[in-house]
């Protein structure tokens, strides 16, 4: 081919040297400098494409080379431009390297991914059905069959937008899928369903405010690959945790095919006050590990971008169970995280971000680091360190169980919530000091760092797993429709179905579950830290059993608008524990509790069912399955909105997960306190309706497996 380069029929014949920076395609206004890393590349080509996306029109070698950036600048480019590269070097994979410039790569730094993939031999770097594996290597050219980058124009008129900027301790995360969200909605357009567009309608907003939502958390957008044992069974990755581009919007969501569209939605969710976290992959890419295919990094340079085995660089270090992790000691891939992450924020105005698996991120040579430097950058990074962090503190590797371990200025998926709060709920004894901790904001794993509660996101489903409905309705997992022998997926739930498997038209077993849902519902939003709700939960939404739906892109995983009607008591029930949960600071405090004593009581009591304070035999009995704790809401001061000292109501909370019912005797606290029963999970009424008020010694009748909640009755309310 010539080096002339073409664009709309006509030829360009001006190439000028370009910038090493920013790293991408980047248009200025009048022209667009390429500029890409790769430091053990020996030829690096442009190859710019027709807008059918399958004919490479022209391509051009870039001579230019600064501090291992191969760049080059075309003064007549204009945005709309496809195009992709071909990078020379050694195919060595013993040492590592692995380029071949039959294979067209994608830019990690494209701003918009345009084309799916289509599966096929070609897009191997090494002969498929040699017997040498990934020893050999193969001459197919895949350029037809691969996405192309697009040059973007950024503009976009963001107007006043700003974020919401939710204090942690008022946060109240949601987190959803943006196509199985809307997918089904009934009042909006097909043409928009599971579009980021549909997120922004007047329908889906309304529902988000009604809710109390403050936050919403998307399931993974950065552009990604299907992966092909999905294709040619006939699924496909649902979830999306399978990145390949970590700039772009994937375009499957988008209704109009232009990035403006995702930044409509952010502008009109910060309107409505609520807040987009991005659920983001950097612990590894698409490219799978030595068998998969070559896409982007791994043409680019192997030995740069992902973590090898020292001793036979042909194989990777795999710490997420996807074939490969990206190479968080290397500058250039940490830039890349780096730049990839202010991207979404300066550009695309995101609020945070939810990192996947980030124990893989925060490893050194080999082991979890809190110092790495990784953490490091993001703390001191003026920009990144503002934003909501929120880490899954778990990978697959050796050590890689980090609860608790993340630095100040992070919060984290609290595993052990979510596993104690289910194992309470189904009856497990010898657990009340661990739930003690749980609902109080873990200080056991946060308080030590410096930590404040909000550091704990707390949760009982999210997408991987059972929904709520499925925890309360099956013991054993059902993903048969995933077709691998039901072998995939979590065996260990932690669930119990209430004495019948699936679904059932038992009445009493019907109403048991319907009271395990209020039970851990209340418990999630009455507990201290940062309570997260799976989209649907709220509304009884189902998988059939499966606990691994990430290939289910089909009714299984999107949400059903009917069981807003079918559920109406429940969804009304979480709307109204919401916002009472607002209203009441002493359910979202600021700092731990200390067992101080403040205006004659201590900020927080722990009660047996005889009212009396828990001793520390008490703590640790195997069979005890009930517990109480006192609030004291008026010992926090805090100022109005006016500047006015304020303090809450005082609170009695009431657990009893045994079976059988229990009397639990009113305690006498801070003198003669009458108390108003708010929540009872026997009932779907909340707030529950005054029967009658109760007085020290006075005995609830908890029923087996409930909640209660009873408020302080002031002289002012009576």
């Amino acid at each position: 081919m010539n080096n002339k380069i073409r664009t709309n029929g006509k030829p360009f014949s001006r190439l000028w040297p370009g910038k090493p920076y920013p790293l991408g395609a980047t248009w200025d206004g009048s022209g667009v400098n390429f500029a890409i890393f790769s430091e053990h590349a020996e030829k690096v080509e442009l190859c710019l494409f027709d807008q059918t996306k399958h004919h490479e029109i022209q391509r051009i070698e870039l001579h230019e080379q600064t501090d291992q950036v191969w760049h080059i600048y075309l003064p007549e480019a204009r945005p709309g431009l496809l195009y992709g590269y071909r990078v020379h070097g050694p195919y060595k994979p013993e040492e590592g390297h692995r380029f071949n410039p039959n294979k067209l790569l994608l830019d990690p730094y494209a701003k918009d991914i345009q084309g799916a993939l289509r599966w096929s031999d070609a897009h191997f770097g090494y002969e498929i059905n040699n017997n040498r594996e990934d020893l050999s290597f193969d001459s197919m050219d895949n350029s037809r069959e691969v996405p192309k980058g697009r040059v973007v124009d950024p503009a976009f008129t963001w107007g006043d937008d700003q974020s919401p900027n939710i204090p942690w301790q008022e946060t109240v995360i949601y987190e959803l899928h943006v196509k199985g969200f809307t997918q089904l909605h009934p009042e909006i357009g097909q043409e928009l369903r599971g579009t980021y567009a549909a997120l922004a309608t007047a329908p889906v907003i309304e529902y988000f405010s009604n809710l109390g939502i403050t936050t919403v958390e998307l399931m993974p957008i950065h552009a990604f690959i299907d992966d092909r044992h999905l294709v040619e069974r006939g699924l496909r990755n649902y979830w999306g945790y399978n990145s390949i581009g970590f700039f772009a919007p994937d375009s499957r969501y988008s209704s109009t095919g232009l990035i403006n569209e995702f930044k409509t939605m952010v502008k009109t969710l910060h309107a409505a006050n609520i807040e987009v976290i991005l659920d983001v992959v950097y612990n590894h890419t698409a490219e799978g590990n030595q068998l998969g295919p070559t896409l982007s990094f791994r043409g680019i340079d192997n030995a740069a971008y992902y973590r090898l085995i020292p001793d036979d660089k042909r194989y990777y270090m795999d710490y997420t169970g996807c074939g490969n992790s990206l190479n968080m000691i290397h500058p250039r891939v940490l830039q890349l995280i780096m730049d990839s992450l202010r991207y979404w924020v300066l550009e695309m105005h995101v609020d945070g971000f939810r990192f996947d698996l980030a124990a893989a991120l925060a490893r050194g040579l080999h082991e979890v680091n809190r110092l790495s430097t990784f953490l490091d950058i993001i703390h001191q990074d003026p920009i990144l360190s503002q934003v909501k962090l929120i880490a899954e503190p778990w990978d697959l590797g050796e050590g890689g169980y980090q609860v608790g371990n993340f630095p100040v200025g992070w919060t984290e998926w609290n595993g052990k919530y979510r596993d104690a709060v289910r194992d309470y709920w189904r009856g497990e004894g010898g657990i009340i000091g661990d739930i003690g901790y749980r609902l109080t904001g873990s200080s056991d794993l946060y308080e030590h760092s410096g930590r404040r509660p909000y550091a704990s996101i707390n949760f009982i489903t999210a997408h991987d797993g059972f929904t709520l409905r499925d925890l309360v309705s099956y013991n054993q997992k059902h993903n048969e429709a995933n077709l691998e022998d039901n072998h995939d997926g979590e065996s260990n739930n932690r669930s119990w179905n209430c004495g019948t498997e699936g679904e059932t038209d038992d009445l009493d077993i019907f109403a048991l579950r319907m009271r395990q849902k209020r039970n851990f519902l209340s418990t999630l939003f009455l507990s201290q830290g940062v309570p997260m709700l799976l989209a649907g939960d709220e509304m009884g939404r189902s998988q059939q059993g499966n606990n691994n739906a990430y290939c289910q892109d089909n009714e299984i995983s999107w949400i059903n608008w009917k069981l807003i009607e079918e559920n109406q008591d429940l969804v009304q029930f979480v709307r109204s524990l919401i916002q009472f949960t607002k209203a009441h600071p002493a359910f979202h405090r600021r700092n731990f509790f200390q067992g101080q004593v403040i205006k004659g009581t201590k900020d927080i009591i722990w009660l047996n069912c005889n009212g009396q304070e828990m001793d520390n035999e008490e703590w640790t009995n195997s069979y005890a399955r009930s517990m109480g704790l006192y609030l004291a809401g008026s010992a926090i001061m805090m100022r109005d909105k006016y500047g006015n000292l304020i303090e809450d109501d005082d609170f009695l909370l009431l657990l009893n997960a045994y079976h059988e019912e229990i009397a639990f005797s009113i305690p006498e606290i801070a003198g003669e306190q009458e108390w108003q029963v708010v929540i009872d999970t026997i009932s779907s009424t909340f707030p529950k309706e005054a029967e009658k008020n109760y007085y020290k010694g006075d005995s609830y009748l908890m029923q087996g497996r409930s909640l209660v909640l009873l408020m302080h009755v002031r002289e002012k309310n009576k």
